[in-house]
């Protein structure tokens, strides 16, 4: 009978984390991107579940990659672009959580279902998406900026007035949109052209550097690589400031909500995942950083201003965003040359 019993107990903790419902007091570490994690979400969950989080930050996926290769990181959740969730899939690093399995699973806009990086969602959710292209102070400049030639061949008022991600992935494949080869190519004329437009274009740049909102909202450049949620908020501080959609391309990414193998914290962080695919809680998650999210009424609860944002929208005749797997290691060599070379 005692046997029974505590078959049953066990099989009711299980449903209670499926469910996503699962109230153990307990942590939570969180390792994400910096200046991006509504305080006003950590708060919420933390009462809702009697958990206490740990939030720590990244400057790029590179980083918060290799910390975890090393071991032993102390993090449950991790929120990996697209393409290093697939690195990381692929690697062994992340838990299969099956998030298609969770009750709020539903919430999850269908087109974010079966994506390159995690067919059938097993093991991410959606944080945020949006696009990697670049703002121009229009006091600055009042020429045509829907165009990468702002950054690789800039009008004069702008020269030594740019600054561009310190991101070898996204500015590599702005300089393949440029020249008009292919992502991720191995043809080494073609990598020749991409090597040298970063190069000839790099005298004309005043800096490599993620803190885009300050560098523009200061002054200290007319120009920056950023993304749409950075350049709605530098929009709200300079007004003349205006997010491009270049002609040539645009790169488009997501960040995903991952568990990573063996967390400590597992059903915390299952339960997290669950809580994120909540519209109300995935609109907190918006109304902080300044981008879209992949659940359906996840921006419902927000400020028609910021749900009609510009920069959240493709205007009429731009090209549709474009979302790359990760490049075959014999590529990644090639660009860390290029990369090694540029920064040299």
């Amino acid at each position: 009978m005692l046997k029974s019993i505590l078959k049953l107990a066990a099989a009711g903790a299980v449903l209670a984390v499926a469910a996503g419902n699962a109230m153990a007091a307990g942590e939570l570490h969180i390792y994400n991107w910096g200046d991006y994690t509504n305080p006003k979400l950590i708060e919420k969950f933390e009462k809702q579940f009697d958990v206490k989080i740990t939030l720590d930050s990244y400057d790029s996926n590179e980083t918060m990659l290799s910390k975890v290769r090393a071991g032993n990181s102390g993090y449950d959740i991790v929120v990996p672009s697209d393409y290093t969730v697939k690195i990381m899939a692929d690697d062994g690093l992340l838990e299969k959580t099956e998030p298609n399995t969770m009750p709020n699973f539903k919430n999850m806009r269908p087109e974010f279902v079966d994506v390159y990086w995690d067919s059938g969602r097993h093991y991410s959710v959606p944080w945020q998406y949006g696009m990697t292209n670049f703002v121009v102070n229009t006091d600055k400049y009042k020429g045509d900026i829907d165009t990468l030639g702002i950054l690789f061949n800039p009008p004069d008022e702008l020269k030594g007035q740019i600054n561009v991600l310190d991101d070898m992935n996204s500015l590599t494949h702005a300089a393949e949109r440029y020249v008009g080869v292919p992502r991720c190519g191995a043809d080494k004329e073609n990598l020749k052209k991409v090597s040298d437009a970063l190069n000839a274009a790099k005298a004309n740049w005043k800096t490599f550097s993620y803190d885009t909102i300050t560098k523009v909202t200061s002054g200290d450049v007319s120009v920056s690589q950023t993304w749409n949620g950075a350049a709605y908020r530098m929009r709200q501080k300079m007004p003349s400031v205006k997010f491009a959609f270049p002609k040539e391309g645009i790169e488009g990414w997501m960040d995903n909500v991952s568990v990573l193998k063996g967390a400590a914290n597992m059903d915390n962080a299952k339960a997290f995942q669950n809580f994120v695919m909540d519209p109300e809680n995935a609109a907190l998650i918006s109304e902080f950083a300044g981008y879209d999210n992949g659940i359906t009424d996840g921006l419902k609860a927000l400020p028609k201003e910021f749900a009609d944002a510009p920069e959240l929208h493709l205007p009429a005749g731009a090209p549709t965003p474009e979302f790359v797997p990760p490049c075959d290691p014999a590529v990644i060599e090639i660009y860390n040359k290029i990369w090694t070379k540029l920064k040299g």
